[in-house]
């Protein structure tokens, strides 16, 4: 019998193919969208919160303007001194809490998000703080959002709230007309109701039809359409200028970049000595054993002596391939910092040549790789201290700095002072390890000394 001929009816057919569809269901949000998109605009959540937004736009702007204006005459008064710049430079930072505060009304108002600027990097010392100031750019432009949005939140709340109390006056005209004074036509004749024209009064059910007709106009349809796009106006004028700009953005972007590139540098080193200490190390240790106990059993047996110098020498290249193998790990990622930064420091001091206090004061710990250049710098600092200084102790601390955002690592010795970054000391190349991270490395080292070396990393 032909097996073709007793094929089910079913052959061809996946198990998938066979399984009952149903419909895909819509999300709330979707669905709620859904049904309000034959709502009236007057009736929409979005409506009433931009109008909410103009409300709050014209408390606020007149306070921005005056804060524009006060930063800008007391700047340009005493621009002269060193008072008025530090005066100008405290009110551009301050500007940026406009920004903020803007940011969250469009946002939670106008559903519109707007991402922040980049943080404000402070300069350190005085005059840094002045140069920071003057400099930060997100500042001057959200004294400009004070001065521009003045001008714009008064045009847009003053049209909104014009046209919604005319579209709701016209609406209830037929209510309110009865309260109107009396007023003399020219004919003689007492009316009452709006004048239009000359002699013209709108009184009766017609006009009170054609109040309506207007009334539904303005409130339904024009007040929703420009008090939506009035607000969207706002809105693109917040975002224009206290959002950040497309050179921002792609700083933000090549920063994240070389961050992951550093993190991803940093692991694969992790990776590499991790590899080393539990692989190849492991295999020298037992080589070394094996001819040691290879040497050890034909200690008592008659063989040549150049076999048992053979094995002896074999033996000691093995445990120097071992020691140098172990500089070599430590020096690509010791192993040690893999249980904390503070543990790390406190082998470093305790095998430093010459007395070191360490004082430790972070409150959580940084990333790994934030780690390891702490780390690396602290020892070729205190490696430095101990050649060059020709002091007797050392002062290590870590504490952090700027809200907590920064990590700050000083290396203080009372030595002769006099450093030289460009003798040959490493301190150029520290210098451009923090730099890869956005870190700064400070020198003070006067004749005679002391000298301290400041490490800036960012913790965040």
């Amino acid at each position: 019998m032909n097996r073709n001929a007793l094929a089910s009816p079913l052959d061809g057919y996946s198990m998938s193919s066979m399984r009952p569809t149903f419909p895909e269901t819509e999300s709330p949000r979707s669905m709620l969208e859904k049904d309000q998109k034959f709502v009236p605009a007057f009736f929409k959540k979005k409506t009433w919160r931009a109008f909410a937004y103009h409300w709050a736009m014209l408390f606020l702007a007149p306070f921005g303007f005056t804060y524009a204006i006060l930063t800008i005459s007391l700047g340009a008064s005493l621009l002269v001194t060193v008072i008025g710049l530090s005066v100008a430079a405290a009110m551009l930072m301050g500007a940026r809490s406009w920004g903020r505060l803007q940011r969250a009304l469009t946002g939670s108002l106008l559903d519109r998000h707007i991402d922040a600027p980049p943080r404000l990097v402070r300069r350190p010392g005085f005059m840094g703080f002045i140069r920071s100031g003057l400099g930060d750019a997100s500042g001057w432009r959200a004294l400009a959002h004070m001065l521009a949005g003045f001008a714009t939140t008064l045009v847009a709340s003053l049209l909104s709230i014009t046209f919604l109390v005319a579209g709701l006056g016209c609406l209830t005209y037929w209510y309110w007309v009865q309260w109107l004074p009396l007023m003399q036509a020219k004919g003689g004749s007492w009316q009452r109701g709006t004048s239009i024209g000359s002699d013209i009064y709108a009184e009766g059910p017609t006009w009170n039809l054609v109040y309506a007709a207007v009334g539904v106009l303005f409130t339904f349809l024009l007040w929703p359409a420009i008090n939506n796009g009035l607000a969207r106006l706002q809105g693109s004028l917040a975002a224009g200028l206290l959002g950040p700009t497309e050179a921002q953005l792609r700083v933000k972007s090549l920063e994240e970049r070389r961050s992951h590139t550093v993190q991803d540098a940093d692991a694969r080193l992790a990776q590499i000595e991790r590899d080393l200490h539990d692989g190849t190390q492991a295999q020298l240790v037992a080589i070394a054993m094996k001819l040691g106990d290879a040497r050890d059993r034909l200690a008592g047996e008659d063989i040549p002596e150049n076999i048992k110098a053979l094995l002896a020498g074999a033996q000691g290249t093995a445990t120097d391939a071992l020691n140098d193998l172990r500089g070599l790990a430590s020096g690509i990622r010791p192993a040690v910092i893999n249980d904390g930064l503070d543990t790390a420091l406190e082998s470093l001091v305790a095998a430093a040549p010459m007395p070191v206090s360490l004082t430790y004061s972070l409150a959580s710990r940084p990333s790994p790789a934030i780690e390891a250049i702490a780390y690396f710098c602290a020892a070729e600092l205190l490696n430095n201290a101990a050649k060059h200084s020709s002091g007797t102790r050392v002062t290590l601390k870590v504490a952090t700095a700027g809200h907590g955002k920064q990590l700050v690592l000083s290396v203080l010795d009372d030595g002769v002072g006099g450093v030289d970054p460009a003798a040959g000391s490493g301190i150029e190349g520290l210098r451009a390890r923090a730099a890869n991270v956005d870190g700064t490395l400070e020198i003070s080292s006067p004749r005679g000394g002391p000298t301290e070396i400041t490490l800036r990393l960012p913790l965040s």
